[in-house]
């Protein structure tokens, strides 16, 4: 569990870091949702409510919080 919290954290940094690569900052977000757990449903909605990002991550990160969600049912 630790290690996943981790994880998580390592994932967050790379996502909202505006000084990397689109591409390593959108692959970091499909990670948190690959995760699937509640703490990464949280992590992703608030990716999706960081007006930093661009709308683009916004939305990925919105798509995944769906997805899990759904998952859910």
């Amino acid at each position: 569990m630790a290690e996943q919290a981790n994880q998580l954290k390592k994932l967050i940094n790379i996502a909202t870091d505006l000084e990397l690569s689109a591409d390593l900052r959108t692959n970091a977000i499909k990670s948190v949702g690959n995760i699937g757990t509640r703490e990464a449903l949280l992590v992703l909605l608030d990716l999706a409510a960081n007006e930093k990002l661009i709308v683009e991550e916004r939305d990925l990160a919105l798509k995944h919080a769906r997805e899990i969600i759904k998952s859910r049912r």
